[in-house]
């Protein structure tokens, strides 16, 4: 190995995120509907018989499989399944900031127009309810956010005697904000909440006003 061969290595390498082959990747879709002249967001209640985050309110998404074209395919396959309704009947797609997860998953959001929702038949396996909420309630409320806190925890036989301070070494902390909105019984949170909170806030100078 030579400079030349390390060069020619290197040279137009695209850059992506360390490790990102180890995540879990996943797309999700926060789907906008006309209802009477004004825009809702709509939300899925979580089937009460899923193993993971049963009953959870949340957006329609999934996993990222390989034979989708990407992860904007992924939300539209996804929402398309869950609600029952064509995936033609989804329009005007565009990207969202994607995010990255403590816990070892990446999520790519989307926001798209639903046409109408008197095709929606969600699939009971995976949907206990849909319902949907003006965007404007979300314009003219502040979510409420708490702290959540991470605590380190090496494993028993980490080598403490090979880096500086041993046992006594000054990690550091971790948080995670949580956003918290409520609408009638209804809590939306964790990673639902925090996708609509950054798709209110990129979209807050424009008027709801048709």
């Amino acid at each position: 190995m030579n400079i030349n061969d390390l060069a020619k290595k290197l040279t137009n390498r695209s850059p992506s995120i360390l490790d990102s082959e180890k995540f879990s990747k996943y797309a999700v879709l926060l789907p906008l509907v006309h209802i009477k002249g004004e825009i809702h967001v709509l939300f899925e209640v979580r089937s009460f018989q899923l193993r993971r985050q049963p009953g959870e309110i949340c957006f329609p998404g999934g996993r990222i499989d390989k034979s989708d074209k990407d992860a904007q395919h992924t939300a539209v396959r996804e929402t398309s399944e869950e609600l029952g309704i064509s995936e033609n009947s989804i329009t005007n797609i565009s990207p969202l900031d994607y995010m990255i997860s403590p816990f070892g998953t990446m999520i790519f959001p989307y926001v798209g127009f639903i046409e109408t929702t008197d095709e929606i038949r969600p699939n009971p396996a995976e949907v206990a309810e849909v319902f949907t909420v003006p965007l404007s309630f979300f314009k003219d409320i502040k979510p409420k956010v708490f702290q959540v806190n991470f605590k380190v925890e090496p494993e028993r036989d980490f080598p403490f005697k090979h880096i500086p301070g041993g046992e006594n070494y000054n990690w550091q902390a971790r948080k995670m904000e949580e956003y918290f909105f409520y609408y009638e019984d209804k809590v939306i949170w964790g990673l639902t909440a925090k996708i609509l909170q950054h798709f209110i806030e990129i979209t807050s100078d424009l008027s709801l006003e048709s």
